[in-house]
């Protein structure tokens, strides 16, 4: 198994992958690595990474992981034959699909929210942000949509705020810091630096969309047909991997520090993992919550980002799901 950024520049040797796997029997494995594409890791890479420490290879498949920006650079990979699946938000991959591209979901890892809305000390609320710089990322991505729903809230005219596309969660950060921004949406893992910076999170995110879903896998109709088997390998192990992750504190956090070269006094990645544990963030079944998915179309439909719902029966891939799921209990 590799592990890759969108540069194709290696982060792990071979040797890290099997390293502290849980023991068991490999099933043998198939020749085609599955291409699969994750927002670039942070503070949760222990979590969504877990599955690189040989759940893969248990499940007989060779997987390959590449880093990216943001999940609509990912999607664009998907479309280009250049993964099987990626990790992204709800919103972005809706639309497409209700525009006829062929995308399909496999299921929902990470439902919970764990961002805030960050700003500089010299906002005291929301009504603050006019005539403000608000940092996000590209459009239907989690900072576009939460930004926009928060104005939405307050009555506060989109027009009336300086969005910049400031890049992904680190640039962002940087950027608020900086005083090129004023306000951003990111992980909550910024918490227990944020002060020391002159920052602070003014709203929780899943105060603002209590049922907004955070990360789900999606693939391809035609990646499905060609590599059905895979596919099931791939979320079965997927699911293993999250179980083990979830029951193992030290040692996800462990791998997060591997990965990003977070240093062992750094609060960033014990925060997320336990905030994701407190509120049950991390799916391991990797659901497919209709009514979540459901609501977040009426949620872009609201805001005119999308002109009519995706029809669920031909948009999830449920068997694949299903038939996962039943490998991981036997």
């Amino acid at each position: 198994m590799n592990i890759k950024t969108s540069t194709h520049v290696l982060l792990l040797a071979a040797t890290l992958l099997a390293a502290l796997s849980a023991p068991a029997a490999h099933a043998q494995t198939t020749g085609t690595p599955w291409r699969h594409g994750i927002i670039e890791a942070k503070s949760d890479a222990g979590i969504l990474m877990m599955v690189t420490r040989g759940f893969a290879e248990r499940h007989g498949l060779k997987l390959d992981i590449m880093q990216f920006k943001s999940d609509a650079i990912a999607l664009k990979a998907l479309l280009a034959g250049e993964l099987e699946s990626y990790d992204g938000a709800l919103t972005g991959t809706v639309v497409a699909a209700s525009r006829g591209v062929d995308v399909k979901l496999l299921g929902c890892h990470w439902p919970g929210l764990p961002h805030g809305i960050f700003v500089r000390n010299s906002i005291a609320n929301v009504e603050d942000l006019k005539g403000r710089t608000f940092a996000i990322s590209t459009p239907f991505s989690h900072p576009d949509v939460i930004a926009r729903t928060l104005l939405a809230q307050h009555n506060i005219d989109p027009a009336q705020v300086k969005f910049a596309n400031l890049g992904g969660d680190l640039d962002r950060f940087r950027a608020i810091v900086a005083g090129v921004a004023d306000a951003t949406v990111i992980s909550s893992e910024y918490t227990p630096v944020a002060e020391k910076n002159g920052i602070r999170m003014l709203i929780p995110a899943r105060d603002v969309l209590p049922d907004y879903m955070r990360l789900c896998m999606f693939s391809t109709g035609r990646a499905l047909k060609a590599r059905r088997e895979d596919a099931i390998r791939f979320l079965a192990a997927e699911m293993s991997a999250l179980r083990y992750a979830l029951a193992h504190r030290d040692e996800a956090i462990k791998l997060t520090q591997e990965i990003t070269g977070a240093k062992p006094d750094d609060p960033r990645p014990g925060f997320i993992f336990d905030d994701a544990v407190r509120t049950s963030g991390v799916d391991p079944d990797i659901s497919i919550p209709d009514a979540k998915v459901a609501w977040m179309q009426d949620l872009l439909m609201k805001n005119g980002q999308l002109q009519k719902p995706v029809d669920l029966a031909s948009f999830a891939a449920r068997e694949i799901r299903a038939e996962a799921a039943k490998r991981v209990q036997k």
